[in-house]
């Protein structure tokens, strides 16, 4: 865990992000907890369409919307400031189940499998599911480490406009095709041994971070 030394330094570092933002939030043993990470850059409805049908459709305790320092993946230099798109975050998703977290920015981790391997050692009788769009799918396969991830982590794959064939041609689908469920069985999926996933269809919205970007 980081100590007090620790979150002076992340202070210095992120100076308007609260000391509650930059830590792991409670859980308790036996609570499933659906891990929703990204940029957020910035947050909008799709992002909390994806995390409030993830929750319903799951069967979620809560759902950690994991507010990331930056993607390895995305270009920096236009994103916002951290605590900029955590304040916009808190806006948008007031379910109270919905937890606002920079932890990766507390534990200066970068790549999502170091993340969650993080997590899964600090609270190792939770059920955690990895939850994201459709779009990331077909990119999924590019992720550091994505077979670790797939092998030890529950994943649900939310529905995302012009994303729908994504499950049937994307690499990861292709290698985990034995392990996916049907969705009428999504509600059992964060207490499923891995590698278990699911894709979910349901309402999308056509909102898009870099489209609002742009705008």
């Amino acid at each position: 865990m980081v100590n007090a030394s620790g979150f002076s330094t992340l202070k210095e570092l992120y100076p308007d992000v609260s000391m509650g933002d930059l830590r792991m939030p409670h859980v308790e043993k036996g609570m499933s907890v659906g891990l929703f990470g990204g940029s957020f850059n910035p947050p909008h409805a799709g992002h909390v369409l994806v995390a409030e049908i993830a929750l319903r459709r799951l069967n979620l305790d809560q759902l950690w919307w994991m507010v990331t320092p930056g993607s390895p993946l995305k270009n920096a230099r236009d994103l916002a400031p951290l605590n900029d798109r955590l304040r916009a975050s808190r806006q948008l998703a007031r379910d109270p189940r919905i937890k606002i977290t920079a932890l990766e920015a507390a534990y200066k981790v970068r790549f999502t499998a170091d993340t969650l391997a993080l997590i899964k050692a600090a609270n190792p009788h939770v059920n955690f599911v990895w939850i994201m769009g459709a779009d990331n799918l077909g990119q999924f396969h590019r992720w550091d480490r994505w077979r670790q991830i797939a092998n030890q982590f529950p994943i649900a794959v939310i529905d995302r406009p012009n994303a729908s064939l994504t499950p049937l041609t994307s690499r990861m689908a292709q290698t985990y095709a034995p392990f996916r469920l049907n969705e009428r069985d999504a509600a059992s999926l964060a207490k499923r041994p891995a590698p278990a996933w699911v894709f979910l269809h349901g309402p999308r919205s056509r909102l898009s971070s870099t489209a609002l970007r742009e705008q």
